[in-house]
């Protein structure tokens, strides 16, 4: 149905029809209500190419992500990013376009043609790396950008970060009262920048709990699997072994599990294990595992929605999320008397 049958069936002008349905002022708001009515009885959906040819919009959001898609197909993190996004997006009839990269640098050639041919309106950052030069180059090319995740000072830009330090604590904490006191973390690549705020605030949370940082080890990996089970085969195969071991993200902490088995080893009785992020995969292992939820589709939404505000002439803004939720599940015990 069009805008001009719309009208025509409820006997009003395609202008009134035209700035109900997009929440323009000139319009009763009676008139709006009937406007709205008829248009979701007769399943009407606005033609995005019109929208765009009459706002000089593309009404699209666009999303570069610097990840293989074998990795993605079980990143937890990376559906309920979009399914945030999404959710967000689709409120207001905008699109979301996604496009996978190698390196970092071609996320670069990719907004260039994105805002050469007006394909998108704005983009979403996620994974900041340290001197990345994505910032620098939207602003720019005049791209208006929102980043979701770690925020190095990026003041022109709309960010939503999460508060690291007090994640950190709360796991800390929880491994302090269970006893342990040989902590060990499997944490991401350290390119990316939330590795490095981890890195930060977990060292202080150990020493503000009165443990010896210099116990703290820490193994960088790609996030996979496979690399996250190398990681603690290393550190369960080391002359002082942690008794407690966190994870960057729910896969490596899964694929721990098969480790520890091939070592002969039990969870939670010889080493207890915690994920940073929580999922359904967390919950189905055996034994479940501890996690921290960090409601990274929540993140996401505010961050799409960060960014629209932007596209419609407001100023950036800066959100700070609370820490998230510790989870204790079946991986994690207090520490059996006469451990390390």
């Amino acid at each position: 149905m069009t805008i001009r049958q719309l009208a025509v069936s409820i006997g009003v002008s395609e202008a009134a029809v035209s700035y109900a349905l997009n929440g323009r002022p000139g319009v009763s708001a009676k008139t709006r209500d009937r406007v709205l009515a008829a248009a979701r009885e007769a399943g009407w959906t606005p033609n995005i190419a019109a929208r765009s040819l009459g706002t000089s919009r593309a009404n699209a959001v666009g999303v570069v992500m610097v990840r293989p898609p074998r990795q993605m197909i079980i990143d937890s993190w990376f559906t309920q990013m979009l399914n945030g996004t999404e959710a967000e997006l689709n409120r207001s009839g905008i699109a979301l376009v996604l496009h996978l990269v190698e390196r970092i640098e071609d996320t670069v050639d990719v907004y260039r043609r994105w805002w050469a041919g007006r394909h998108v309106d704005g983009v979403i950052l996620t994974d900041l790396r340290r001197d990345d030069p994505r910032p620098d180059a939207l602003m720019q090319i005049g791209l208006p950008a929102a980043i979701m995740g770690g925020n190095p000072g990026a003041r022109d830009l709309s960010t939503v970060d999460a508060d690291v330090t007090g994640t950190a604590e709360a796991i800390i904490g929880y491994l302090r009262v269970l006893g342990h006191r040989h902590v060990a973390r499997v944490a991401g690549t350290p390119a990316v920048v939330h590795t490095g705020q981890r890195d930060t605030a977990f060292r202080a949370a150990i020493a503000a709990a009165g443990m010896d940082v210099e116990r703290y080890r820490v193994k960088y990996t790609d996030y996979s699997a496979l690399d996250g089970m190398r990681a603690m085969r290393e550190l369960m195969s080391s002359a002082q072994t942690p008794t407690a071991v966190v994870f960057d993200n729910d896969v490596m902490a899964a694929a721990a599990l098969r480790v520890t088995h091939e070592l002969g080893l039990s969870v939670p009785d010889d080493v207890s294990i915690v994920a940073w992020d929580d999922s359904d995969l967390c919950q189905i292992t055996v034994p479940t595992i501890t996690a921290v939820e960090q409601a990274p589709a929540h993140q996401a939404e505010l961050t799409a929605r960060a960014l629209l505000a932007v596209i419609d002439g407001g100023e950036p803004t800066h959100t700070l999320l609370p820490p998230g939720t510790l989870a204790p599940r079946q991986s994690t015990r207090p520490l059996r008397r006469g451990a390390r």
